[in-house]
């Protein structure tokens, strides 16, 4: 049984990271490489990320550069950063690309807010599923006669702890981000 508790978690920490990644590429007002993440560049054929046609760094606070390996690719790359709606004017220079983020406006950071509040509720129902998954095992369980219904009693409240502990954590990872989009 303590496999099945220990792949709750693992399946709960999934949905965690998601949402951590789903946060990263969120725009606040300092540079991140992972504001790239999402940009597909169309290269010998076929759409690949960003990071397989070029280096991503971030050497200003308030500026992106995105230095392109191959010197054929740069007008793609330039192209497929401008037509991923991210709000960015990349400056070309040789095989270099300096994209300036310029500042957000109060209306574009409550966006972002109600963006993060969706990411957030999105990793919430990810791990009531997992919860739900884990309390129809040891239903299951019980029902079967494997566990003990004091032992089914014990481990739901194990995995409702554990539930009410990632929840917790997602929040406080939203306030985080909420914090750092609206600090000006």
């Amino acid at each position: 049984m303590s496999g099945e508790f220990e792949d709750l978690k693992r399946r709960m920490d999934g949905a965690i990271a998601a949402f951590k990644h789903d946060l990263a590429s969120l725009r606040t007002g300092r540079a991140s490489s992972n504001l790239l993440d999402a940009v597909q560049v169309q290269a010998y054929g076929t759409a690949m990320p960003i990071n397989q046609v070029a280096n991503v760094s971030v050497p200003e606070p308030r500026m992106i550069s995105v230095s392109v390996w191959d010197k054929s690719m740069v007008s793609a790359v330039d192209r497929a950063i401008r037509e991923a709606n991210l709000g960015f004017n990349p400056i070309v220079d040789g095989t270099t690309l300096r994209i300036p983020l310029p500042e957000l406006n109060e209306q574009r950071r409550k966006e972002l807010v109600k963006i993060s509040h969706g990411y957030a509720e999105n990793a919430r129902v990810a791990v009531r599923h997992v919860r739900r998954d884990g309390m129809d095992f040891l239903k299951k369980a019980e029902k079967d006669g494997t566990i003990s219904e004091d032992d089914q009693r014990k481990r739901s409240d194990q995995v409702q702890k554990l539930t009410d502990e990632m929840i917790s954590s997602i929040d406080h990872l939203l306030s985080d981000k909420e914090a750092e989009i609206m600090q000006v």
